[in-house]
């Protein structure tokens, strides 16, 4: 910068001179030149340096007080570098030549009106002192800087040691001359500075290290960056080393603090386990915090409830969640885990919850006697491993008081400190988050989880068709409980009907969606619905739910519900299975042979998409086949290909079992070995057949003479059956059926009879149209006939067949 005076500017010789200034401004010789080369500045030093006055040389160019051409790499210098320095040959006024050594800076421009910016030239008068002066100033500098550093002979003996390393070693310099390094600290770090001092004065380069040293007089330990430097003369021999060394305690606690924060915010939280998180917290504070670590709660987190916003009551009680020590196998611990456990009023504990905020104590014999009367166990603990410095943090989050973490120390000699207090707070403060957020989840786990148990069948009813056996795992993935289901639905003519679903996302919202699905489909199931019309009907319901959800939340979209599920039909009689699938993974068929195949079933789109059809795929099932439905989460896994977890499955069900419920669990643990990923549903069903003893089927001409004979032939095939109770009301319904059929329907017309854990009778037509209940007026001849029926037998209905309709009506069999 141009220290021009306003004396200078306005072209006063004269420099301005203050009395209590020591500095002599005149001994530098001082001017600027803007990017035209027209001296701006002119100072009185430059005047004394080529005796022109500033009046003679202010505002013209500056190219006449250089004696010659400037030097050609000055110029290029000036061009392209912001600074130049050489030596320059300039005309004195009395016209002699003078060589100086000039320094030039680049000045930035203030504007862009200033433009390229100006240079400032500057040049030393005053004349170097004496050498002994020099030797003095010296000396004097070594003694008093700042930097701990004191120089050592060849012999790696001490000659010099300056003030602040006489402060730090605690001795004088006398004490210390002719001593080495591993003599003056008696130090396993004496010895390897003397290598490197070795090494420094065997390669003339300097050498570098980081020390941990306990000096005497100090009462913890302190880390030293040294350098050291091989000292040589004008001809390049090394005669001494000077060692230089910075205390960097401070630096590398902060360092080691930052550290531990960054390992804080990776290791806690990892999962949303409430006793695991605060293990995790237990974990990172040992060792760099604290030597013992024990985190306390509230027992109501542990039951998701939130405690009342005032201070716990007196005594608190605690549960101990974790611990952890230096010590192996954590011999200080007094409660352990799981364990509740009052604390008194004047306790650590209790009283960091009872004023909210974090403090530090030091065991102090009183402290001790304190603790003695009130929870002797703990006192002698403390004694025993010599506790002295106690740090308790509350944990809180959200407005809420959690517990407390507390940190005591025992190894360590040195006590707590406000830094470590703001750093027991910061990793407090995350496990705290993460604790509420565990709990949090927790508690929606355990909503959804009910829940969807209460929308599970709890208990698969006993079927004619198949005989059945489930399985359900919910995730343990941070995601929470998904909307997995499966369900058994009895149909008609001895039918069942199989299904399993997966609703997409988690938690409550995916619980109730796959609650109010399953009712759909038992509600569809029980109008004879075939499967792909009854997917297309599911898939209709899912829109609307979508449709219902975009209207909740602004920001909500069609799509957000969806879901994939099977639909499987049986009948026993014909041992014919219809299914069909909305986005859903494909079943697994394994026959008696053992043989086990996946069938090609059209895959459809998953449900909520619309617009697409669904088709559905017939197979004939052998007596005795496994029929296994599931859910993704079973063959789907990210350490393991789609195309393994479907051979995996395939080789369980070819292998025999005892039981369907052994299957079940075979095929569980051999396909998850540990807690799933994602919800997994699994249904497993072993098909039975109804064979020609246990129907009875006639074809009926489209003759009212016809319904005696259809009378007579079911009366004989009760008679067969040993079901002579039941002959009557049978006879009624067959005739009401048979004569509506004959009179409404169209032929073909086939009556069945099927004898199962109840009796059922079908009629069947070529006639689409469904029969309905009507209330019959006082002097009608008709329309009383399915009145009767249904009052007559435990229900009946109609299902719609490709080729017509069947009228079917059940009543429970005479008891034995």
């Amino acid at each position: 910068m141009n220290v021009m005076t306003g004396s200078e500017a306005a072209g006063d010789d004269r420099a301005a001179w203050r009395p209590e200034d020591p500095v002599d401004e005149s001994a530098t010789a001082r001017a600027t030149v803007d990017p035209h080369g027209i001296v701006t500045g002119w100072s009185e030093g430059a005047r004394r340096l080529l005796g022109f006055r500033s009046a003679e040389v202010i505002g013209r160019p500056a190219a006449p007080l250089l004696a010659g051409e400037p030097p050609s790499a000055a110029l290029r210098s000036l061009h392209t570098l912001p600074r130049w320095n050489g030596a320059a040959t300039l005309l004195h006024s009395d016209g002699h030549h003078l060589t100086v050594n000039l320094l030039a800076h680049r000045r930035e421009p203030h504007s862009e009106d200033d433009g390229g910016g100006e240079w400032l030239l500057v040049s030393p008068l005053a004349r170097p002192s004496s050498p002994l002066q020099d030797d003095a100033l010296l000396r004097w500098a070594f003694t008093q800087s700042p930097a701990t550093s004191a120089l050592y002979d060849t012999g790696l003996r001490l000659r010099r040691a300056n003030a602040d390393m006489e402060r730090v070693i605690g001795l004088p310099e006398a004490a210390m001359q002719g001593l080495r390094v591993s003599e003056i600290v008696v130090d396993s770090e004496g010895a390897r500075t003397e290598e490197c001092m070795r090494r420094a004065l065997e390669t003339g380069e300097q050498q570098h290290l980081q020390q941990v040293l306990r000096l005497a007089g100090h009462r913890s330990e302190s880390i030293w960056s040294t350098s050291l430097t091989p000292v040589k003369d004008v001809g390049g021999t090394v005669r001494g080393v000077l060692l230089s060394a910075s205390n960097v305690t401070e630096e590398h606690l902060a360092r080691r603090r930052l550290a531990l924060l960054n390992e804080a915010s990776i290791r806690i939280g990892s999962t949303l386990d409430l006793a695991r998180t605060a293990q995790e917290l237990a974990d990172v504070a040992i060792p760099h915090l604290a030597d013992f670590v024990t985190v306390d709660l509230l027992p109501a987190i542990e039951g998701g409830d939130d405690p009342r916003a005032s201070s716990p009551p007196s005594p608190v009680m605690l549960r101990r969640v974790a611990y952890q020590s230096v010590l192996e196998g954590c011999p200080e611990v007094v409660v352990e885990r799981g364990t509740v456990a009052a604390y008194p009023d004047e306790s650590t504990a209790a009283r960091c919850l009872s004023t909210g905020r974090p403090l530090i104590e030091n065991v102090t014999p009183s402290a001790m006697d304190r603790v003695a009367s009130q929870t002797p166990d703990r006192a002698e603990r403390m004694r025993r491993f010599g506790f002295h410095s106690v740090l308790a943090v509350p944990m809180r989050a959200r407005g809420i008081t959690l517990g407390v973490a507390t940190f005591s120390r025992h190894r360590r000699p040195e006590p707590f400190e406000q830094d470590d207090l703001l750093l027991g707070e910061e990793i407090t403060a995350r496990a705290a988050v993460c604790i509420d957020n565990a709990r949090r989840y927790d508690r929606e786990r355990r909503t959804s989880l009910t829940l969807q148990s209460s929308l599970l069948p709890q208990r698969l009813p006993p079927q004619a068709a198949v005989d059945v056996a489930s399985r359900y795992l919910p995730t343990s993935a941070q995601a929470g409980v998904g909307g997995d289901w499966f369900d058994v639905i009895p149909l008609s003519g001895a039918r069942v009907a199989l299904v399993v679903g997966d609703v997409v996302g988690h938690g409550i919202q995916a619980s109730a969606t796959m609650g109010r699905l399953r009712t759909a489909v038992r509600t569809l199931a029980d109008v004879d619905l075939p499967p792909d019309e009854l997917l297309t009907h599911l898939d209709d319901l899912v829109i609307h739910l979508s449709a219902e959800a975009e209207a909740e939340t602004a920001a909500g979209t069609v799509g957000d519900i969806g879901a994939t599920c099977l639909y499987a039909v049986y009948d026993p009689v014909s041992r014919r299975c219809t299914l069909a699938r909305a986005g859903h993974p494909v079943p697994a068929v394994a026959t008696p042979d053992g043989a086990v195949e996946f069938p090609d079933i059209p895959a459809g789109p998953p449900l909520g998409l619309g617009g697409l059809p669904f088709e559905a795929t017939e197979i004939e099932l052998p007596e005795g086949s496994l029929l296994a439905l599931y859910t993704d989460g079973l063959i789907e896994d990210r350490g393991r290909d789609l195309d393994e977890g479907l051979d995996a499955l395939r080789e369980v069900l070819a292998r025999p079992a005892a039981s369907l419920e052994t299957t079940c669990d075979t095929v569980i643990q051999t396909l998850l070995p540990d807690r799933p990923a994602d919800d997994v549903a699994l249904l497993i069903a072993r098909t039975r057949a109804l064979d020609a003893a246990h129907v009875a089927t006639w074809d009926v001409p489209a003759d009212p003479a016809a319904v005696a004979e259809t009378r007579m032939n079911t009366r004989r095939q009760l008679a067969a059956w040993g079901l002579d109770e039941a002959a009557f009301v049978t006879e009624l319904v067959v005739s009401e059926l048979v004569t509506n059929a004959i009179r409404y329907g169209g032929a073909p017309i086939q009556l069945r009879l099927i004898r199962d854990r109840n009796l059922i009778c079908e009629v069947s037509d070529a006639s689409s149209t469904a029969p309905h209940l009507r209330r019959a007026r006082t002097f009608d001849e008709g329309g009383r006939g399915l009145l009767l029926v249904a009052q007559l037998t435990q229900g009946w209905g109609t299902r719609q067949t490709y080729d017509g309709k069947t009228i079917w009506a059940e009543q429970a069999l005479p008891a034995a």
